[in-house]
């Protein structure tokens, strides 16, 4: 098992890999479990995550969750990616936003083997409903299917995030329209944005493990 440029991540051949930092055998959604010496490593699925997806592009900084202190995560669904977040930030308090009660369960199942995972049932686009329980954070990864996307994440960036924190917008170009060029569509998230204060620091395409998604990673200016 050979360390990534990123912390806490892992790679044997071309498969990904975090510690376990869950109960000893927990799979969270099937995945691969592989024990070396002492250590149980998770296998983190491109095709099931997005953030995974990211890393597996290439090409992206190494400080994507580096030394933050806590994270918000906007549309937590069922926990996939979630729980690899907590491997990778073990120590650090991770609020995780689902408005779906369906979706809601599941995660708080999670949260019952992840001691770092607070979910909290409420709509990302109403940061003033949760704002007073997360504080600052140092991280702000959103993956919800709404128009207005990069809205949300404008709101919940001037809400919650430091500032010196960083963003990570995995941006649904098809979540905002059926019809339009997919570059138009990211083209205008990354323009509002921009309006908002934030530097685009990088725009990667996730393709073939996500269709018609890209990840827009930002910092305030």
């Amino acid at each position: 098992m050979d360390p990534t440029a990123w912390d806490g991540l892992f790679r044997e051949g071309r498969d990904l890999y975090t510690c376990n930092h869950g109960p000893p055998g927990d799979r969270v959604y099937g995945e691969k479990l592989r024990t070396i010496g002492t250590t149980e490593y998770r296998q983190w699925d491109p095709f099931r995550s997005k953030l995974a997806a990211l890393v597996s592009q290439g090409g992206v900084p190494p400080d994507l969750w580096t030394g933050a202190r806590s994270a918000l995560y906007l549309g937590g669904a069922h926990g996939t990616t979630v729980s690899h977040l907590a491997d990778l930030l073990p120590e650090s308090p991770i609020y995780v936003i689902e408005k779906s009660p369906t979706s809601f369960a599941p995660l708080l199942a999670l949260s019952k083997r992840r001691s770092n995972l607070y979910p909290i049932l409420a709509d990302a686009q109403l940061p003033e409903r949760y704002r007073a329980d997360v504080g600052l954070v140092d991280l702000l990864y959103q993956d919800v299917a709404q128009r207005n996307q990069a809205a949300i994440f404008v709101e919940n960036s001037r809400a919650v995030l430091a500032p010196r924190g960083r963003g990570i917008f995995m941006l649904k170009v098809r979540s905002v329209t059926q019809t339009r060029p997919s570059v138009a569509i990211v083209r205008e998230a990354r323009a509002e944005l921009e309006r908002a204060g934030m530097e685009v620091r990088a725009e990667v395409g996730l393709s073939p493990f996500a269709r018609d998604h890209v990840a827009l990673l930002t910092r305030p200016h």
